[in-house]
């Protein structure tokens, strides 16, 4: 059991410094945000807040699993959405693959979630 929570909060620290990154990368590249990918600055606003109090979230042992479970949702949704939009920009494979790959980490994530509340 100590080693699936110890898995569990390695890759949630993970995958929260990962979408902090996201938020300062989506920041700093403005415009490859809204010019390549055509999103309109506003959303791009919208997504960095959400990436930020996410990931803060999932930091904080306090939080309960149903709030963890759906912060998880949120950023599926987003690797998702992320994956969509670059094969409809233009990226190449490897640069449209990374969110898609992305998506594996939190699907594990979410799993590891399960596993460790159950006790």
């Amino acid at each position: 059991m100590k080693n699936k929570r110890f898995y569990y909060w390695l890759l949630t620290g993970l995958l929260s410094f990962y979408m902090l990154f996201a938020a300062w990368f989506a920041e700093t590249h403005q415009a490859e945000f809204t010019g390549r990918m055509g999103f309109p600055a506003y959303f791009r606003v919208e997504l960095t807040i959400a990436k930020v109090l996410g990931a803060l979230v999932l930091l904080f042992p306090q939080t309960p699993q149903r709030i963890r479970e759906w912060v998880y949702v949120g950023f599926c949704i987003c690797m998702i959405s992320a994956f969509i939009a670059k094969c409809n920009s233009g990226y190449g494979f490897m640069e449209a693959a990374q969110p898609a790959f992305s998506l594996l980490f939190f699907l594990g994530a979410i799993f590891l979630l399960n596993k460790v509340n159950k006790v």
